[in-house]
């Protein structure tokens, strides 16, 4: 076996294994409690300040939506079947709420690929799921930062010989933040949206 092999099987290994802690981590420390509603051990962890362009063009940071909760996702247009399913299950968990506490709550769409996800890409594709919801773009380093404070994972997987044509792997989860900024919770993929209009209704009841 060439060294290069070697150092190919390691590199493997080390990336399954990540994947694996990530998945334990997901499913001990976040899934649980996410049924419940509270994050009393990964709140400090999770989240943080974004510099990022919205769906007009502009310039937003995370201190532009102060005041508001902050439901967000990251996922990107291209997807074909989760990110729909995750940007539906918004939207009509919103739609489940009064319009007082729809009107506190700011959905976020991050793209996790920018090379292809432009803010007016992103405006026609928010268009389809819910009137509220708004597309967040940047360039890849702000993409990373972005991702990396909400431990969102994602890689380019090419299609074929086409360096061009590819999908985005990606983590896959609803993400909850209050007025000042700080994670309260997040939603796995079987969240229906009753469960979370009603996690969505008592955070912002509480506050």
């Amino acid at each position: 076996m060439s060294e290069r092999v070697r150092q190919g099987l390691a590199m493997i290994a080390i990336l399954a294994a990540t994947l694996a802690g990530g998945a334990m981590w997901f499913q001990r420390g976040g899934m649980a409690p996410a049924a419940e509603g509270a994050m009393p051990g990964l709140a400090a962890s999770l989240g943080g300040p974004f510099s990022l362009v919205d769906q007009e063009g502009r310039r937003v940071t995370q201190a532009s939506y102060a005041g508001r909760f902050l439901l967000i996702y990251f996922g990107y247009r291209y997807c074909p079947d989760v990110c729909p399913t995750e940007l539906g299950k918004m939207a009509a968990a919103l739609d489940l709420l009064p319009a007082t506490t729809q009107a506190r709550i700011q959905p976020l769409f991050i793209t996790v690929d920018p090379e292809r996800d432009d803010p007016a890409g992103l405006k026609d594709y928010t268009a389809l799921f819910h009137p509220a919801l708004i597309g967040l773009t940047g360039t890849p380093d702000e993409t990373r930062a972005a991702a990396r404070a909400w431990r969102v994972f994602y890689a380019k997987q090419t299609v074929g010989r086409d360096a061009d044509a590819y999908l985005m792997d990606h983590s896959s989860f609803i993400y909850l933040a209050g007025p000042d900024g700080r994670a309260l919770r997040f939603f796995p993929p079987e969240t229906t949206p009753e469960a979370l209009a009603a996690a969505l209704h008592r955070a912002v009841a509480g506050s």
